[in-house]
């Protein structure tokens, strides 16, 4: 279980959902790993829960908005120097935005672009000097299978995580030259806290939810947290050495029916 022995790792959402799984998998592959989130609790329940179950891990935190560049760059400083350096990026921090496309405001617009491409392409700038020093950088950005595929009531995320992937293939063209890889995740449904969290407060039990996706899916199911954290792992290692500027659906076969 050595994927990411000695790569250090900075995972943004990392406070809760595929974030969080994705960090407990990194610890389980010898990673360093540094969680950013914007919510302070959510930070320091999860790394409370990665070192109960990895007492030898180096768990960093940093808490920042990623739509604020000071935030962020602040926040990649913090990795960096916690961390001894960086040779992962996950890009998974990510903002939601129910409004029809024909009711959504400028300032909707704004907030949306603000943290999911912007954020994303601001905390990729500031960690590409220390992933290009690294010599095997690689980064993976969390994208939906909604990029691709259309749906109605999330015009504004989907549309951002479109953009996601067309950045992702820019980035890896350009940073080719530097030995670092830009690949990008789509998933699926995914059974979150934060899907469990909507359903409750509408008065569904999570076992309800379960059966409301079963058709989003070849699979006929939801999928869980660490079933997006693996491709997200299996990206970030040297095993994916070769792939660069790729997009992975890890969505069930959703894209296919």
């Amino acid at each position: 279980m050595d994927r990411l022995k000695n790569k250090a790792a900075l995972i943004t959402g990392a406070g809760a959902g595929i974030g969080a799984a994705t960090a407990r998998l990194f610890c389980a592959q010898g990673a360093r790993v540094c969680l950013l989130d914007a919510n302070p609790q959510a930070l320091r329940d999860t790394q409370a829960k990665l070192l109960a179950e990895f007492p030898q891990a180096s768990v960093q935190t940093a808490q920042a908005d990623i739509a604020d560049e000071g935030q962020a760059q602040a926040a990649v400083q913090t990795a960096v120097a916690a961390l001894g350096g960086l040779d992962v990026l996950v890009n998974n921090a990510a903002m939601r935005n129910y409004s029809a496309l024909a009711d959504a405001t400028p300032a909707e617009w704004q907030a949306m672009v603000g943290v999911n491409l912007v954020g994303t392409a601001t905390m990729s700038r500031w960690a590409l000097p220390h992933l290009r020093a690294s010599g095997r950088g690689s980064i993976v950005n969390v994208s939906s299978a909604h990029a691709l595929i259309g749906r109605k009531g999330m015009g504004l995320y989907d549309s951002t995580k479109a953009g996601m992937l067309a950045m992702t293939r820019t980035l890896a063209f350009e940073e080719v030259q530097h030995g670092v890889r830009v690949n990008a995740v789509c998933p699926g449904s995914t059974f979150t806290d934060f899907h469990i969290g909507r359903a409750v407060a509408a008065g569904k039990s999570p076992e309800q939810l379960k059966t409301e996706r079963a058709g989003n899916s070849l699979m006929g199911r939801w999928a869980e947290p660490q079933e997006m954290a693996w491709p997200i792992v299996w990206l970030a290692s040297d095993e994916a050495s070769f792939i660069t500027g790729a997009t992975l659906m890890a969505d069930g076969g959703l894209s296919i029916m």
